[in-house]
């Protein structure tokens, strides 16, 4: 690739890009944040509101000619209202996911390396052990990048952790999660229920995903959203523009 000047990454995720290499290459990386933080927030509210409210096993039900009445057993779910919703990684997407369940009357805690004093501010989160939040939170909602560090740091060891009432979303990156360990807790309810977005070995997924109940998949459209797809393709089309040209990129990795 001698002469290749930039990569510019769809995506703000940048693990599928060689980056020490393209450095040594002196080839340009770059990635698009901020325009995708609303969208990948929503769907991670959306995946923890199918999960609390088992949306998916509940509309399979009416759709396979089950539903015969009102019955007061049926699919009980758990409310949001004053529940622990625990943010791994509270940068850009993890801190407006927190905002949002707040608005829900959720209290927000998190694991990051650094404080975040904005959520601290304005929804009074408390930062945390890693440890300290899988043992306390409801919800646990992962946003965090896939490194070196980060992978499989939802190890057997720290799943067992979570709570058998608990709920693990993911809308970060698959490897984070030791996905086997987690699908064994999964089976056995040690963990309630589980709502991915990413998967480790995506596309090709684990089929005893498709055998759980508890389970709520979809096919990594975090930031599927005519406006988030809109501004990703102009940003990373401005960053290999100004690169040619001669500038700085915008959003450089």
């Amino acid at each position: 690739m001698s002469r290749c000047k930039v990569i510019a990454n769809y995506g703000v995720g940048f693990n599928n890009i060689d980056v020490q290499y393209a450095r040594e290459k002196r080839i340009i990386v770059t990635n698009t944040p901020d325009v995708l933080t609303d969208s990948t927030a929503d769907l991670a509210i959306a995946l923890m509101l199918g999960c609390a409210r088992k949306i998916i096993e509940a509309e399979n039900f009416v759709k396979e000619g089950k539903f015969h009445g009102w019955r007061p057993q049926l699919f009980l779910g758990t409310e949001l209202k004053n529940k622990i919703f625990g943010v791994i990684g509270a940068g850009r997407i993890g801190t407006a996911a927190a905002i949002r369940a707040h608005s829900f009357g959720m209290k927000i805690i998190y694991y990051s390396k650094k404080e975040n004093k904005h959520l601290g501010k304005v929804v009074k989160a408390k930062k945390v052990l890693l440890n300290s939040l899988l043992k306390k939170a409801d919800f646990i909602s992962l946003h965090l990048p896939l490194t070196n560090e980060t992978y499989h740091l939802l190890n057997k060891k720290k799943l067992n952790l979570i709570r058998p009432d608990a709920v693990l979303i993911n809308t970060a990156r698959g490897e984070i999660v030791d996905e086997k360990e987690l699908i064994e807790l999964l089976k056995q309810k040690k963990i309630s229920a589980a709502g991915f977005d990413v998967f480790e070995n995506e596309p090709n997924l684990n089929p005893d995903l498709f055998k759980l109940d508890n389970v709520l998949l979809l096919p990594h459209i975090g930031s599927a959203t005519k406006e988030a797809r809109t501004n990703m393709a102009l940003l990373a089309a401005r960053n290999v523009a100004a690169v040619l040209k001669g500038k700085k990129p915008i959003t450089p990795v």
